[in-house]
């Protein structure tokens, strides 16, 4: 799988002058972890730090959301989880995590960024498929749990993947998801599945042979010269419409791979994707009270 853009840089004018809305105040980013005592199993790592720096997040062993809540008086109730890309290596966290959480606040979605564990990092002991669904799976339900202490509807709680965040979106969207109803932690007993899911330039893993009736409605972009990801959103879109589930895709013919929200490409069309998914967003009703 080809890496995403390496550099980051902070809200570029580019940036401001596409999302004027950023510029409103927002409250603090806030982490939580998505256990208490750390992940099962592996309690005994949650306090060793995490590493940082440029565009990347690596070492991972404590998961967490960092908590993006819109201004009050633009909240439309509406959530999304978001999981960035990084070839299951590291997190692009700036670019696939900060900036589009950024966005989603400015249209008044509420956002979450997963920092999930990394199955392909140097000496993991992380299994690729079992623990990042782990944690999206207990991200989805933490969120719901809390979603009177941040004005959401648990109804209206998606997910966002970039490149492996979306195969973790894929994970989670076409795997049983109901809650235990007999689970010791109350957490547990949530529903953890998506009530839709945005998909930018996706990886392969996760995706099913066949498309169940109950799949999340899903959003999908990528780029056709992108020889890692643009098959799957072809390939998934055959698949929603065989199964007769809502899909929107858009293929777009220059772009590659990991170009991020756009706002360092050259190309018009990349540089204005995130107004498609806001487009999308907004025609689907998600955003009504």
């Amino acid at each position: 799988m080809l890496k995403p853009i390496r550099s980051f840089l902070p809200l570029s004018l580019g940036v401001l002058t596409l999302l004027p809305s950023l510029l409103v105040a927002q409250s603090p980013p806030i982490v939580v972890p998505l256990w208490t005592n750390g992940a099962p199993g592996f309690e005994n790592r949650r306090n060793e730090p995490e590493q940082a720096k440029d565009y990347w997040v690596r070492n991972i062993h404590n998961p967490s959301i960092t908590v993006y809540l819109p201004p009050k008086e633009k909240a439309t109730g509406a959530a999304v989880l978001i999981c960035p890309g990084g070839g299951h290596r590291e997190l692009v966290f700036n670019a696939e995590g900060i900036q589009p959480a950024q966005f989603l606040n400015s249209i008044g979605v509420a956002a979450f960024v997963l920092k999930y564990r990394l199955a392909r990092e140097a000496n993991s002991p992380y299994s690729l498929d079992k623990h990042p669904q782990e944690d999206a799976h207990r991200a989805m339900r933490l969120i719901r749990s809390k979603a009177n202490e941040y004005g959401i509807d648990p109804n209206r709680l998606g997910m966002l993947g970039f490149s492996a965040g979306g195969e973790v979106v894929a994970m989670v969207a076409y795997a049983p998801g109901k809650g235990l109803p007999t689970a010791p932690d109350p957490i547990d007993r949530l529903d953890g599945k998506p009530n839709f899911q945005m998909l930018i330039y996706p990886g392969p893993l996760g995706i099913p042979e066949t498309v169940p009736t109950d799949a999340p409605p899903a959003f999908m972009l990528a780029a056709n010269d992108d020889v890692c990801c643009s098959g799957p959103v072809v390939n998934l879109l055959q698949r929603y419409r065989a199964a007769n589930v809502p899909v929107e895709a858009h293929i777009y013919t220059q772009g590659k791979h990991g170009f991020n929200m756009g706002d360092r490409s050259k190309l018009n069309s990349i540089k204005t994707w995130p107004q498609r998914m806001a487009d999308w967003i907004q025609d689907t009703n998600l955003l009504s009270h």
